[in-house]
């Protein structure tokens, strides 16, 4: 069962884990019946040595992975990144809608407008963080904290 957790729009918070800070998590609500959805956040580096995101899970996805969307001569190309992507000290990676993103595939439910989707993160070094990120509407960009 998905653990969502009805609640009006607000700013997602962020969460730090040693010398990374995971900043404003947010998702788009999926069209009923989806078996797939993904999110998105920043991941700050504040440390000395380079740290790797690897990885994820969800008790609402079967399966969870990190992904680049990326343009090949003018074809929108979407991979997973099976040996995650490196934040390097001093660097921050923006995961938004075009780029980077984790996906949640195999969903158990939709993500609804307004609900909170509980997620642990797996970094190389750091460990897991568990992070929560707020579901925005479908096509809609979250509201920035700053």
């Amino acid at each position: 069962l998905l653990a969502v957790f009805a609640a009006a729009p607000a700013i997602a918070h962020d969460v730090k884990l040693g010398d990374l800070t995971i900043g404003g998590p947010w998702a788009r609500a999926t069209p009923k019946g989806a078996s797939v959805g993904a999110g998105y956040m920043t991941i700050t580096n504040a440390g000395t040595t380079t740290e790797r995101l690897v990885g994820g899970t969800s008790d609402g996805a079967g399966r969870f992975e990190v992904h680049e969307m990326s343009m090949d001569g003018g074809v929108m190309k979407m991979r997973a990144m099976t040996n995650g992507i490196e934040i390097k000290p001093g660097q921050t990676v923006e995961f938004k809608p075009g780029g980077y993103h984790v996906m949640f595939m195999q969903l158990t439910e939709p993500f609804k407008e307004g609900a909170k989707v509980p997620l642990t993160l797996v970094f190389e070094k750091a460990g897991t963080v568990e992070v929560v990120l707020s579901v925005n509407a479908m096509g809609q960009m979250p509201k920035m904290s700053h």
